[in-house]
């Protein structure tokens, strides 16, 4: 299974780093990655692979919600099918 991990807020040092520390604790391998920073405004988007993932999704979403309060940040991950399909025109 894929999923599409976006991150949106002020940025700051340490973002990607923490991040994706997380995901390499769930074993969640990035596959796609882009960018931008306008400004002071970070945005991110990932895709990753979670196929030899070592914890529930539940679990993986609780951890990035810890790092989103961390960082005062938007932080969503979604099934890769279901961002797909609320995407579509």
């Amino acid at each position: 299974m894929k999923a599409v991990l976006t991150i949106i807020g002020q940025d700051k040092v340490g973002i990607i780093a923490r991040v994706s520390n997380v995901l390499a604790e769930c074993n969640i391998n990035i596959l796609d990655i882009n960018q931008t920073v306008m400004r002071e405004y970070f945005t991110m988007i990932m895709l990753t692979d979670l196929t030899d993932v070592n914890v529930s999704f539940a679990d993986v979403q609780k951890k990035l919600e810890e790092v989103e309060k961390e960082l005062g940040m938007s932080i969503r991950i979604q099934r890769e099918d279901i961002f797909t399909k609320m995407h579509e025109v």
